[in-house]
């Protein structure tokens, strides 16, 4: 896919108003130029884009680093400006011995060969940078009685005594130094030898271009860890360098001095070997970047994620060259329309008249930064508590059970990261979002950052749905990496909640959903915006059934009438304990009370929470005599340190002094709907009441 220069531009000044806190001028700017699927809201991409990759490790070691990437591509124009004045053009060697060649056992010429254009391009190095000086200008400052100059390893720009040169000034640089030995009419030369002169000046530019676009031409590079790529780049391009240090060799003794006796013709073949050498490295650079293999190709599982904290280096260490996917594959996004639009706020709200609340709209799925619970999903405000609860068991899941590495124990693995959590958040709403496409296929929602259509009719706007574009594929590997591409937006973004949820739906799709409720006009989010159980379920177990036990129930309701009940089909990967079940208001089945794994989403009081062990074998042992470690978190509870209750069951408990009945939390009342008779040590933890 084409990159916009102007996407690109716009992307570039957003980053910069955002790293500024400029919110209201981004605001006025999306408004009055709205983002599009092209835009680039990817920090990490928009510096590929950009190739500045090196420009901005280099910023990074810097003192005071700056902030923006204008800002650093602003300061190394501005640094390049000032270096144009200072740096020679002849530090090329190529371009030195090209002008060795000119001026070698040539007459004298004046100034104004300089507007002939058979030689312009023999004499462009310091044509264009330097100001000449007339002939007598140049007696009066240099007697002829000079003696001949020797000359530095970098450069070449002196002559013989008995000729007459150019001379130039710089006023950085030390005035009335000569630049060159007089130049010769090298017009049978190019009569001869087009097309060597052609080669020549054509790789000596090429050459210069790239060594400006690397930063060789800016001076000193310092040796820091972040450097070493640029160096090993560097090392290839020495390799091209035997046949020019020959060709100096020849040109220079051993006290330094100008060789300017050498044959024309001995230095028109070395100048067309170096050409041809440079050509053939040109040529090698380009087979070896295409035969680069695609980072995107390389098995991820293989990838170790290192215990590494900087956030801005996040994308560079994690990234698997996800842009390619959309283009590779074909997953072209497609608009929320108003029809899909009213669907949705009818089954997830009960009416296209009704909003999402503040609670909703301002909720994703931040991290907690507390050493302990940096595995934690913090939540703002009340109401979105149930899909909270449901990612988080899965971000549990990942990292306990699947993101494994040998060195690490427990307790290690849920303190990740900020890149592997990142990750598990990936593979975890994945998860939820195939299971809900039965496994055939998934769909994102994301924030395109414009409205995609006008609401007209019986429909109320609120800035959210009017923004979404849909991208649908058809296997979990493309599903991983569109995710990963745009986690941003769940992970950091408001709106995140509300993402997973229209992603979730619209992955089971509208009809479906309906389907699988035992009344089809109940809605997903309930009174006072709390999640209901058919979205709990739907994020579960991949279906928005209305009921927690195992199976479908048919009952009689009379008059020959049945009523069907529909319940979880099979074993869930993550399971439920619910509060209800401790007042016979509900039954919750075996497929979510004996999960495969042993996590589970906690019911209490109106809210939902998550409680999870650390071994998968508390599954499998039998519970007379069993005691076991549960740890429980609860993202609303501004929690600070880990909570973690050692279970008692069977003869176990019975060693244990039951406290008052009145006074048992809830959680433990929901533990025993699992182990019965189970005593919590609550292990100087204050009980939540």
């Amino acid at each position: 896919m084409a990159v916009s220069v102007e996407e690109v531009s716009s992307s570039l000044v957003r980053e910069y108003l955002s790293r500024k806190g400029l919110k209201r001028t981004i605001a006025c700017m999306d408004e009055e130029h709205p983002r599009t699927e092209a835009s680039i809201n990817n920090r990490s991409l928009l510096r590929q884009i950009l190739n500045m990759e090196g420009l901005y490790r280099k910023n990074k070691v810097q003192n005071s680093p700056l902030k923006t990437l204008l800002e650093i591509i602003v300061k190394h124009h501005i640094k390049g400006l000032k270096n144009d004045k200072i740096t020679s053009n002849d530090s090329d060697p190529l371009l030195s011995a090209q002008t060795t060649c000119s001026t070698d056992n040539s007459p004298a010429v004046t100034p104004t060969v300089m507007n002939d254009t058979k030689t312009e391009d023999s004499t462009t190095a310091f044509v264009n940078r330097k100001h000449i000086i007339s002939r007598s200008d140049i007696e009066e400052i240099c007697p002829s009685q000079h003696k001949q100059s020797s000359l530095s390893p970098e450069t070449d720009r002196l002559s013989s005594p008995n000729q007459t040169g150019f001379w130039a000034y710089d006023s950085e640089n030390q005035k009335g130094q000569p630049l060159g030995a007089s130049l010769q009419d090298n017009e049978s030369f190019i009569r001869r030898e087009p097309e060597k002169k052609t080669a020549v000046t054509e790789s000596t530019q090429r050459s210069k271009t790239n060594r400006i676009r690397r930063g060789m031409m800016a001076g000193p590079i310092a040796s820091t860890p972040q450097e070493s790529n640029k160096k090993r780049q560097n090392r290839r391009q020495d390799m091209a360098q035997p046949l020019l240090r020959k060709e100096e060799e020849h040109r220079q003794p051993t006290d330094g001095l100008l060789v300017t006796g050498l044959p024309q013709k001995s230095l028109e073949s070395g100048l067309t070997e170096i050409s041809s050498v440079r050509h053939n490295l040109l040529k090698t650079k380009k087979v070896k970047s295409l035969t680069r293999p695609n980072v995107a190709d390389l098995d991820v599982s293989e990838m170790v994620l290192n215990d590494i904290e900087d956030d801005d280096d996040l994308q560079e260490l994690s990234k698997v060259s996800f842009q390619r996917t959309i283009t590779e594959h074909g997953y072209a996004g497609h608009p929320m329309n108003q029809h899909t639009a009213m669907e949705l706020k009818a089954v997830l709200l009960g009416s296209s008249l009704n909003c999402f609340s503040v609670e909703w709209r301002n909720q994703g799925f931040t991290f907690s930064e507390t050493h302990d619970l940096r595995y934690g999903i913090v939540q703002k405000k009340g109401g979105p508590c149930g899909v909270l609860a449901s990612i988080q068991a899965f971000v549990v899941k990942k990292l306990l059970f699947e993101n494994i590495r040998s060195s690490d124990t427990g307790l290690q693995r849920i303190r990740p990261s900020n890149i592997t959590r990142r990750k598990c958040l990936v593979l975890a709403v994945s998860e939820i979002l195939w299971r809900a496409g039965e496994e055939n296929q998934a769909t994102i929602a994301i924030n395109s950052g414009r409205n995609h259509f006008t609401p007209t009719g019986h429909y109320k706007s609120e800035g959210v749905l009017e923004k979404i574009t849909c991208f649908t594929v058809d296997n979990i590997t493309d599903l991983q990496l569109l995710l990963e591409q745009h986690i941003e937006q769940f992970e950091t973004g408001v709106l995140g909640c509300i993402l997973l949820t229209i992603s979730a739906v619209l992955s089971r799709s509208i009809e479906k959903v309906r389907e699988d409720m035992d009344v089809p006009t109940t809605t997903l989010i309930g009174a006072h915006g709390y999640c209901t159980q058919e979205l709990v379920n739907l994020l579960l177990c991949g279906r928005a059934v209305s009921n927690v036990f195992d199976n479908d129930m048919e009952l009689d309701s009379g008059n020959g009438n049945m009523t069907l009940l529909k319940g979880v089909k099979g074993h869930c990967d993550v399971g439920l304990l619910s509060l209800f079940e401790h007042y016979n208001i509900c039954k919750v089945g075996a497929y979510l009370k004996t999960p495969r794994y042993p996590i589970w989403v906690v019911c209490s009081e109106s809210h939902f929470s998550v409680l999870f062990g650390l071994q998968r074998e508390l599954l499998t042992n039998q519970d007379n005599g069993l005691e076991f470690d549960l740890y429980y978190y609860d993202g609303l509870a501004n929690q600070q340190e880990e909570i973690r209750l050692t279970v008692s069951v069977g003869k176990s408990a019975l060693s244990c002094q039951d406290v008052d009945t009145d006074l048992i939390p809830p959680l433990e009342h929901c533990i025993r709907t699992r182990w019965k008779d189970a005593f919590v040590n609550w292990n100087d933890t204050e009980p939540i009441l």
